[in-house]
């Protein structure tokens, strides 16, 4: 080549070392910045709420998401990450811990949790190998200490990577909360949210071949699926003025960039579920001097972040966290399964399991008498449930819509992602299926007892054996718990669902020295109802009297549904001013879901209203249950 160019020889001949050492100090700055980028490079992460995969970059046609896309472009889009719970706080702790929630004790929403002494949010130990690190702005982690201060060197609005010393790597995060599902429900925020959309980035719900098929067709509830694009649209714009500041700052081939989202789209059998809609989350990374627009199958967990920005920035992982890098020098094994956990979601307990292996997800439902759409405060106010609730009423459910319209569900749920991508076709009883379900079904079972998932102990439980335990962890994991009640209790939790096949077993449980364990074999009792009778109303009696509250309200529970409704409600009586808070909670839910059985404690909730009570929760239940027995619609926050 050189030789076709037009400098005389002679001259070329003079400039071929010049050349060389240009070449070579191109070669080594090159060097340095890769260098650079292995040592300590700087980390952002981008962060949005409640929004599923809906990008370009993942094939959504419907998508205006320009900047996202080009970060896909330029790095690794993941197509399987999913979170370990379908709502902010009990994921976002997990997240900032790198383990499970219902292993620390963070999954039940709004709760406050004493993390073991030697759990550190990842955060810290960046801070402690030199990194600046800053929060813009959330902090829903479900614990009180270590606190924002020690986790982070700023949290808040003004946090900002700029704020660092000169030359300090920083480990910046920033979240959007405008895409939250209450942008979805509040006609003024979604107003001032997309505010700076232009005409071509709006969108026309009538044209979105995008609405699941478990929602009513109608415009209302198209508005909102509309809004959920705008939202994610505004996001975008967001995410794209963080990545220009990088750019702008000459720090763009220095710095990782993580974008994802905390769980799935705000709305209905998504948000607050353990569907594919309401975990699987958008993932992407841009990794300088690496190449980019790949696509990365492996399974992702949520509480797999925090390890690979440790293991990205040369930090060691410590071993006893439970999510695995999937970046980095030292990776993890690859996952063969992605886990998640609901459990109390704001004034409603529900606790469900799910595991899914990239292809079919399976889902246990350790309560299958509650409703798939049990009343919640929050969600009741958005338009799309509320017309989810008309149509219950006036018949006008589509045969998918009624699936998720009962009020019970199935115990057990199985869903071919690939060919069921919306998870509506339930293959549990399907004789085909039935190996496939038993594997599932185990390797569930052995995740709860491996972690020790405190999510089986009843909330009151967990505040009594807190304080004798240290923290919530170690209930379930100090040296001196015996490993196999951990797998008695996920047996007999288990049990509690099968109905009266199980009664034997059940009825033998009762009188375990574990309250947990009694717990859900009364709850089990209750379950089967008249049918056990004997034996089983007998021991219930008895066990109303109980030295745990949980157990209490569990007997009662299953005492009226065996047909006692009077001694029963003495017993809640006395629970709705029990001193356990979360026992209080439970008690009212248990006589709002008796129904016209429970018409006696009008008078009882009354006061429930009208005294002070630890938390909001039990307010909420207790005017749901006055406004179903007296056909009133009284509100209460």
């Amino acid at each position: 080549m050189i030789s076709n160019l037009s400098y005389p020889k002679n001259q070329l001949r003079m400039n071929l070392p010049m050349i060389k050492k240009i070449l070579l100090l191109g070669v080594l700055f090159s060097l340095l910045s890769v260098l650079r980028i292995c040592a300590k490079p700087n980390i952002l992460w981008i962060s949005a709420e409640d929004i599923g995969p809906h990008f370009g970059c993942y094939g959504d046609q419907h998508a205006i998401t320009p900047n996202i896309d080009q970060l896909s472009s330029e790095g690794t889009r993941f197509t399987n990450a999913y979170t370990t719970a379908g709502v902010c706080a009990p994921c976002r702790s997990g997240i900032i811990t790198g383990m499970y929630q219902n292993s620390i004790g963070t999954h039940h929403m709004r709760c406050n949790a004493v993390l073991p002494s030697w759990l550190k949010p990842f955060p810290i130990l960046l801070r402690g190998s030199g990194y600046y690190c800053t929060n813009n702005s959330k902090t829903d982690y479900q614990f009180s200490r270590p606190s924002t201060r020690e986790i982070w060197d700023q949290s808040g609005s003004k946090a900002h990577w700029k704020n660092r010393k000169k030359g300090q790597p920083f480990f910046a995060v920033f979240n959007y909360t405008g895409c939250h599902e209450s942008g979805i429900a509040s006609e003024g925020k979604y107003k001032a949210v997309t505010s700076n959309l232009k005409s071509e980035q709006r969108q026309d719900p009538s044209k979105l071949d995008t609405l699941p098929p478990y929602y009513p067709d109608t415009p209302v509830v198209r508005e909102d699926w509309k809004r959920n694009y705008e939202l994610i649209t505004a996001m975008d714009s967001w995410a794209g003025s963080l990545i220009k500041e990088i750019k702008d700052a000459g720090l763009y081939e220095e710095t990782i960039i993580f974008f994802w989202a905390d769980h799935g789209v705000g709305l209905p059998r998504a948000k607050r579920w353990l569907y594919g809609s309401g975990t699987h989350i958008p993932l992407i990374v841009r990794v300088p001097g690496k190449e980019g627009g790949k696509v990365d199958a492996q399974l992702v967990s949520s509480v797999d972040l925090g390890p690979t920005v440790l293991n990205l920035a040369g930090i060691e992982v410590p071993e006893k966290l439970q999510g695995r890098a999937f970046l980095g020098q030292k990776l993890s094994t690859p996952r063969r399964f992605v886990f998640g956990a609901r459990d109390r979601m704001d004034e409603r307990y529900d606790i469900i399991r799910s595991i899914f292996d990239g292809r079919y997800r399976y889902i246990r439902n350790f309560e299958p008498l509650k409703p798939y759409y049990q009343y919640m405060n929050t969600p009741e106010k958005g338009a799309t449930m509320r017309e989810i609730r008309r149509a219950e009423e006036d018949g006008s459910l589509t045969e998918i819509g009624k699936i998720f319209s009962t009020n019970k569900k199935p115990v057990e749920e199985l869903y071919d992602f690939n060919n069921d991508p919306h998870e509506i076709r339930n293959l549990a009883d399907n004789p085909e299926y039935s190996a496939l379900l038993k594997k599932m079904r185990v390797h569930l079972a052995q995740w709860q007892s491996e972690i020790g998932d405190i999510g089986l102990i009843p909330e009151a439980e967990i505040e009594i054996r807190e304080k004798k335990a240290g923290s919530r962890f170690e209930i379930m994991n100090e040296e001196s718990y015996d490993r196999g009640q951990i797998q008695r209790l996920v047996s007999i939790a288990t049990k509690a669902s099968e109905g009266p096949s199980a009664l034997g077993e059940l009825i033998g449980a009762i009188s375990d020295e574990d309250p947990a364990i009694r717990y859900w074999a009364l709850t089990g009792i209750g379950n089967i109802g008249k049918a056990a009778k004997g034996k089983a109303l007998e021991l219930s009696m008895k066990a109303m009297k109980d030295e745990s509250p949980s157990v209490r309200i569990a007997a009662a529970r299953a005492v009226a549904r065996l047909g006692n409704t009077d001694a029963a409600l003495e017993v809640l009586k006395e629970e709705l001013r029990s001193k356990h808070q979360w026992g209080r909670l439970a008690a009212t839910i248990v006589i709002d879901e008796m129904e016209e059985s429970g018409r006696k404690m009008v008078k009882d909730l009354k006061e429930v209203l009208s005294t002070r009570q630890p938390n909001k929760y039990i307010l909420r239940v207790a005017n749901r249950a006055l406004n179903d027995l007296l056909g009133t619609e009284n509100r209460v926050p």
